[in-house]
């Protein structure tokens, strides 16, 4: 049985990717800061809750305590992200975007990744056929951001580009660090969710086709250090 914890999965992607992975038949942790959202999700979905709050040092390792204890863990899927929108959903542009504002995302999208994986590498090392996923975006492509013809090149906002192209870079580093685990980020593509004020053209089903996918590997010959979408490789 395989075991996956995601964080940030009481809604939008994390919710569906764990919906997806229970009928592949993995054991999955639910992991959110919310408690009664997050109850209510597991409880839906027939995952386990686990409370998690990747900004917390403290909630990350009573995380990592607690399913260690409960069994181990053979994949992570660092799903917990934000975006910062203004009053109608617009995007904020560069002159209205302060440090505080760069500094909050990357909380959440970039230490956030590093508080959990960090945490969680005893487990996943343990395990036969370990495997991590970073969810990433289109935007933290540097190649696609800075082409007019690619359709993130309209993108104005810097702190959630910025955030994604950081966890791009981690990913690299940690699949060049731990060989033996299949680390890849994956962009889901422009996901209709409540992170983007629902803006997004395409359904979570089809968002979290390539997260289940690449959660789904088996074995040490998979790929690794690797930006996919549902499509293929997605250059950096």
């Amino acid at each position: 049985m395989t075991t996956t914890l995601i964080t940030g999965a009481n809604r939008g992607l994390g919710r569906e990717t764990a919906r997806q992975l229970i009928a592949a038949g993995h054991t999955v942790y639910l992991g959110a800061r919310d408690e009664i959202r997050g109850r209510a999700a597991a409880d839906a979905l027939g995952a386990r809750f686990v409370r998690l709050d990747v900004t917390s040092d403290d909630s990350v390792e009573a995380a990592a305590e607690w399913i260690g204890a409960d069994g181990g863990l053979d994949v992570l899927v660092n799903n917990a992200g934000i975006e910062p929108r203004l009053p109608g959903n617009a995007v904020p542009a560069p002159a209205d975007t302060t440090a505080h504002d760069i500094r909050t995302t990357f909380e959440t999208n970039v230490f956030g990744l590093v508080r959990v994986t960090r945490a969680f590498l005893p487990l996943l090392q343990r395990s036969v056929a370990p495997v991590v996923v970073n969810v990433s975006s289109g935007l933290g492509s540097l190649t696609d951001l800075s082409n007019p013809d690619s359709h993130t090149h309209f993108y104005p906002g810097l702190a959630y580009p910025a955030s994604k192209a950081t966890v791009n870079a981690l990913t690299i580093q940690y699949a060049k660090a731990y060989p033996g685990i299949r680390i890849n980020a994956v962009d889901p593509g422009y996901t209709d969710t409540d992170l983007n004020g629902h803006t997004g053209t395409q359904t979570v089903e089809e968002g979290a086709e390539i997260i289940v996918r690449m959660a789904g590997l088996t074995g040490s010959d998979g790929p690794t250090g690797l930006l996919l979408s549902r499509h293929g490789p997605v250059a950096w």
